[in-house]
């Protein structure tokens, strides 16, 4: 009974169960932290706070002072006695207090603590013991009443020795429980050994699908921070100009304005001086006495005016049609010189503006323009030399090769029904069916096939993509150094048909591939 004794003191008042982090009040009382803790929160709405046990009141909310010695009385309780925490079934004999049972016996169908196994229980062999529980009905057989010994392997049921030989399992494979439980423990081994093994696949699967995504923040904040100096360096440069050209403008203004104000300044001086004469040849001739006026100056100096006025009047006109004006035409020389340097100093990718097609390399049933742009199905031969560098095919390689950097182009696919394009090493088979570009491992292509369906290709895997080509161009964009190939559609907006992703080992092309009755041209597009 010490046992259910000690239990009982380490019992918290509020939650009745083992004490859980306890902690001291002022008044001495011990409580479990989260217990104490909901019921100050309940007291703190009516003003005041008190113990739950004596009712001590307190003025301010009290702190709450962990209790080590308890804790570790506790723990010390609970590592010697697990089954105090875990079984929840209580001794069956002890009435008047709750023990916790220890054992139970499925002959007597009670649960007993300590005390009562050692002093009350029978140590007789059909008295059968088990870890404590609530269930002991399900131990014995339902028509018998007798414990649970045998499996039946034919009826997958547990069954007692009597039912052994009823006529319903008589003659039937029986195996004790222990052996019953072996064997289907060793089947749940192995399907638990294929559940760890199928985990373990989705676990990598999940650590790929995380590196690829970290792979694709990653690149996505590097290209976020590519742009973003991109276009700090634009701004920079326009701001720049804008300087620039906001200085032309002011300082050619300035210059013509000050002109003109030299100019008006001489024409002030002079005005006051015409002005002068005026009034002076307005007195004379309001004088009556006819020989004051004829002593006064002579007449023609007061009218010699014409020499100065030729000159104010040259050069007005010179200020007006001959400089007088902003000259537009160079700060718009300016402001597009500078757009143009801005733009051919920025680092953007390419685009190819002209790809022609390599004639040495184009089937014997394809026709291609004097441009070396279209490419078209023949249905005459085209009586071209065979060399190891041509196609049997209906296909053709571009002149160009690319090694490095970033490009795109467009090809402009029409209403044709059946084509390929894409890009392959120049060390392409060119005969027999894994010459075909996207059918071996050193092309990858776009393929729109008969129905209409659209297709990527390589190594003669092929991936069905939704829909088809709603606009008449196909956009092709490479990234060298990334090692990527990647399809758009050009509608709008522009759609992401696929991508391609690999290392690649050789330099790259531009293949075309075309069927019967089917025209293609490549199209260039403007450098950025």
């Amino acid at each position: 009974m010490a046992s259910a004794d000690l239990r009982k003191e380490l019992e918290c008042s509020v939650c009745l169960n083992i004490y859980t982090d306890p902690v001291m009040l002022k008044c001495g009382h011990n409580f479990c932290r989260d217990c104490i803790g909901r019921v100050l929160d309940k007291q703190e709405t009516s003003g005041g706070y008190s113990c739950p046990e004596c009712r001590e009141e307190f003025q301010d909310r009290p702190a709450l002072h962990r209790n080590t010695t308890l804790r570790n009385i506790v723990e010390n309780f609970l590592s010697t006695h697990p089954d105090q925490e875990e079984s929840g079934v209580f001794c069956t004999y002890c009435i008047h207090t709750p023990v916790p049972a220890v054992i139970s016996c499925l002959m007597c169908e009670a649960s007993l603590c300590d005390n009562h196994l050692r002093l009350r229980h029978s140590k007789s062999p059909e008295h059968v013991l088990c870890d404590p529980t609530t269930s002991l009905e399900n131990r014995k057989c339902s028509v018998h009443k007798k414990i649970l010994e045998y499996y039946c392997t034919e009826d997958s049921t547990c069954i007692c020795v009597s039912c052994r030989l009823d006529e319903e399992h008589r003659g039937h494979q029986v195996e004790t429980l222990d052996e019953a439980s072996e064997m289907k423990k060793k089947k749940l081994r192995n399907v638990l050994q294929k559940l760890m093994t199928e985990r373990e696949e989705m676990e990598k699967r999940v650590q790929s699908l995380q590196e690829h995504r970290r792979k694709v923040q990653g690149e996505a904040d590097d290209e976020t921070e590519r742009v973003t100096v991109l276009f700090r360096d634009l701004r920079r440069r326009l701001e720049d100009l804008e300087k620039r050209v906001l200085r032309e403008i002011s300082g050619q203004a300035e210059r013509i304005s000050g002109i003109i104000n030299d100019l008006v300044q001489d024409l002030e001086i002079k005005k006051d001086t015409l002005y002068s004469r005026i009034l002076y040849i307005e007195e004379l001739c309001n004088m009556t006495d006819p020989l004051t006026v004829l002593q006064e100056s002579d007449t023609g100096d007061l009218c010699d005016t014409e020499d100065g006025d030729d000159e104010d009047r040259e050069r007005h006109d010179k200020l007006l049609h001959d400089g007088g004006d902003l000259d537009v035409g160079g700060i718009s020389h300016t402001l597009h010189t500078g757009l143009s340097k801005i733009m051919s100093g920025v680092n953007v990718e390419r685009g190819v503006t002209d790809i022609l097609l390599d004639v040495r390399t184009a089937g014997n049933n394809l026709h291609i323009s004097d441009d070396r742009k279209t490419i078209s199905f023949s249905s005459s031969h085209q009586n071209r030399p065979e060399t190891p560098e041509r196609f049997q095919c209906y296909q053709v390689m571009s002149s160009q090769r690319f090694s490095s950097g970033r490009q795109y182009w467009e090809v402009d696919v029409g209403g044709s029904l059946y084509w390929r394009v894409g890009m392959c090493y120049p060390s392409i088979d060119r005969r027999g069916d894994q010459s075909v570009i996207g059918y071996n491992k050193k092309s990858w292509s776009l393929e729109r096939g008969w129905g209409n369906q659209l297709s990527v290709i390589h190594d003669s895997n092929k991936t069905r993509l939704p829909g088809d080509v709603s606009s008449r161009r196909v956009r092709i964009y490479l990234d060298y150094e990334a090692g990527r190939i990647s399809f758009y559609d050009l509608c709008d907006p522009i759609r992401h048909l696929h991508t391609f992703t690999t290392t690649f080992t050789e330099p790259l092309h531009v293949g075309v591939y075309v069927g019967k009755r089917c025209c293609i041209k490549i199209c260039g597009v403007n450098q950025k």
